[in-house]
């Protein structure tokens, strides 16, 4: 198994990248957590919550971020 303090510090980093996005339309997402099958769970917050086009924006958006920036993830899903 990869060194998950590693994983969650470079997850970490791939949402502070996708974080002014989302604030931008008064959205934020926290890190809820990372499985040992390395999928990502996270929670849309504010305007992206219960947004029509909140899905879109987990995979498209911050799916492929972090999926860029840690090759080891799987998937990101909501919270």
């Amino acid at each position: 198994m990869k060194d998950t303090a590693s994983i969650r510090e470079r997850v970490i980093n791939a949402l502070e990248k996708v974080r002014p996005y989302l604030q931008s339309d008064g959205g934020d997402i926290d890190l809820i957590d990372i499985t040992d099958d390395l999928v990502v769970k996270v929670r849309l917050k504010g305007a992206c919550h219960g947004c029509p086009f909140s899905l879109q924006t987990l995979k498209a958006g911050v799916e492929q971020a972090i999926m860029k920036e840690v090759p080891e993830i799987k998937g990101v899903i909501s919270a």
